[in-house]
Order: C-alpha cells, then structure tokens, then sequence
C-alpha cells in the first residue's frame, strides 16, 4: 500500500508528522477514509476517534480528536484540530468531571449562546471518555 505525507496539528502541538498509509477521520456525515492518490478535499472534523496507520503492518494509532478541519491538496494530509490526545494521555478523573460540569452547564437557564458550548464541551468530554475506555489495553 502506497504512503502520503501527513500533518497533524493540534492548536498547542503538533501531534504526528510524517508518513501514512491510511487515515480515518470523524466527520459530521460519519467516518471518512483517506488513503494516498485521494482526491483533493476539504472537510469537518467532528468529536471523535482519529484513527491513522503508519505503514500496512503496523497497528493503528488512535487519538481522541475535538472539532476541526481536514485538507487533502496534491497527495498531502493536513489536520487542524483544537485539541487532540493519545487514550494513555487522558486523565479518566478529569474527563468524568468535565462531562459532569457540561452536563450541569446545560440544565442552567442561560443564553442559547452557553447552551451550545456547553454541548459542545458534553461532546469532547464524552469522547475523551470513550477512546480512554475503549482504547486502553492498545
């Protein structure tokens, strides 16, 4: 299997850099496959799993991924994402707390405005949860 160059950037860090075989990304439509020669494109990233292989033997690396971007332009990948962490990186305690917090900040009678934050920090907490439970023995 073919490889492409890969750019994967967090808003703090860059994540990975480097070669891949496949990438596979959470959008709001679902989960979006990219391999090398692919068309070129520009998509949302919703909260999720990003899943990407470095070479057709190796196993796949995994992350937890918040909202961003992905542009695919002349057979190279970048990722934009606000916040991206490896399941060894996720504190359970800390992500439980912040769930309960978005949870708490929605039952609040506030501006439309807070509602919709607080949904979207729901999304990332509960995500971070998910890859962190699913994702531990890897």
């Amino acid at each position: 299997m073919n490889t492409f160059p890969v750019r994967i950037l967090a808003a703090d860090h860059p994540f990975y850099e480097g070669e891949c075989c496949s990438l596979i990304i959470p959008t709001p439509d679902g989960m979006y496959g990219i391999q090398a020669g692919h068309s070129n494109l520009i998509a949302v990233i919703s909260p999720g799993t990003l899943q990407f292989r470095v070479s057709e033997q190796a196993q796949p690396q995994v992350a937890a991924i918040s909202g961003g971007l992905v542009k695919v332009e002349s057979g190279r990948a970048l990722i934009l994402a606000d916040a991206i962490e490896k399941p060894e990186e996720i504190d359970l305690k800390r992500a439980q707390r912040d769930a309960d917090a978005a949870k708490e900040a929605m039952l609040q009678k506030r501006s439309i405005q807070e509602y919709h934050a607080a949904q979207a920090h729901l999304a990332r907490a509960l995500n971070r949860l998910q890859v962190k439970q699913h994702y531990r023995g890897m």
